[in-house]
């Protein structure tokens, strides 16, 4: 049997490199052996995609891309289908938890500085999928034909038409007509369940190969590459298969055990992951009382309602996402973890995480002026992080890296 085995390999080798790719990101790449918890949500990330990619094929053979019947087929799926409410549950739960992972992963790199030299390109390439799962997010929020997916996106899709000369062209482009209709739901129908799932799989491949190429970041910050024994190999480092996968496994199932909790007891979460107003069918002629975007998106539109002028407004919150592209450029300081940087950087990227936070609360709310005063304070917070990262992480106090992982 071992025998046959190794033939077919050879075999399979000679016309598809499946040894060498096996070896090259998995039993033979060597990853720090200081990961810590923080290291769960990149893998957790890619258990979330196959989730929604899965869950989503199923829910497409039964749904129907109508604006007369979509909302009636969703029911259909909820009530009739076999195991149609778990599908449509796990796929709306996972969309919230991919963003979660999401915002954790991203944090992660700013606490360690995984966006530093040598990993521009691979920090720039995660942002380039943060800003294709907010598109596939949009994309899919339609296609319930609830009030909130209509009303939100007649609202997100509107933004578009305050750019100057080419915008109300644009927003007529994007919904395919002058409002929220048939036609709108089936490019939006399309763009979720092909053109973007593509383009994220794609990134998420060259994400990965180049992570693995540069080599992993850790909680040091300390280039393993640069300490090797006589073979090439990291004294830092350990084989990703089976010390980390074992332990991405064991962060999967505690992951698991609480997405299924969500699923099965708390699938609407308060009305934060499904808002109750997208349990009533579309209606172009009534309004919600109160229009928002789900909560992973409330950040961003706290901002857009916190500058007074609607076009700025728009850029303000394009500004607040792709501002994250700079930070490799931003960030001065000679160290690269927040375990040897200062206690400004400390401070800065404390005031960050609390604004986000209070700006996300704030965008689930009705404004009102003492809102819109803390969202406006909390907005100047968010880019001051940014902006000012270049004065504070150069004179802030570090403390001296060791030469080896500790």
């Amino acid at each position: 049997m071992a025998s046959a085995k190794s033939r077919f390999m050879e075999w399979v080798d000679a016309r598809f490199p499946a040894t060498e790719l096996w070896e090259g990101h998995l039993s033979k790449y060597y990853a720090p052996k200081n990961f810590n918890f923080w290291y769960f949500f990149g893998s957790l990330a890619l258990l979330v995609l196959v989730n929604q990619i899965v869950t989503g094929i199923f829910l497409a053979t039964a749904y129907k891309p109508d604006a007369n019947l979509a909302f009636a087929s969703v029911e259909y799926i909820m009530r009739d289908v076999e195991w149609g409410w778990l599908l449509r549950y796990m796929h709306s739960t996972g969309a919230s938890a991919f963003f979660v992972v999401v915002y954790l992963h991203m944090f992660r790199g700013l606490m360690y500085g995984s966006y530093r030299s040598p990993r521009e390109l691979v920090w720039l390439i995660g942002m380039l999928i943060y800003l294709g799962l907010m598109a596939e997010a949009f994309f899919g929020y339609l296609l319930p034909w609830g009030q909130m997916s209509y009303w939100g996106a007649q609202v997100i899709t509107s933004l578009f038409g305050a750019i100057p000369v080419i915008g109300p062209g644009l927003a007529e482009w994007i919904r395919g007509d002058f409002v929220i209709s048939d036609a709108t739901l089936n490019r939006f129908f399309s763009f979720h369940i092909i053109l973007v799932p593509i383009l994220l799989l794609g990134l998420v491949v060259v994400h990965i190969m180049a992570l693995h190429h540069v080599g992993s970041n850790n909680p040091d910050g300390i280039e393993i590459k640069k300490n090797k024994d006589e073979n090439g190999v990291p004294l830092d480092g350990i084989p990703f298969h089976p010390y980390y996968t074992v332990k991405d496994i064991m962060g999967a199932v505690a992951f698991m055990f609480l997405f299924a909790v969500v699923v099965f007891y708390f699938p609407e979460m308060g009305g934060k992951f499904l808002e109750y107003p997208n349990f009533e069918p579309a209606n172009p002629l009534k309004t919600p009382e109160h229009i928002a975007p789900v909560w992973y998106f409330t950040p961003y539109y706290a901002i857009l309602r916190a500058i007074p002028d609607k076009f700025l407004g728009v850029v303000a919150m394009g500004a607040a996402v792709l501002i994250f592209m700079a930070l490799p450029w931003l960030d001065r300081s000679p160290v690269k973890s927040i375990r040897y940087k200062g206690p400004l950087f400390k401070l800065a990227l404390a005031l960050f995480a609390v604004a986000f936070l209070i700006l996300g609360y704030l965008g689930m709310l009705p404004p009102t002026p003492a809102r819109t005063l803390v969202a406006r304070i909390c907005t100047v917070i968010y880019f001051a992080f940014f902006v000012l990262m270049p004065l504070y992480s150069k004179i802030d106090k570090t403390k001296p890296v060791p030469e080896r992982v500790t």
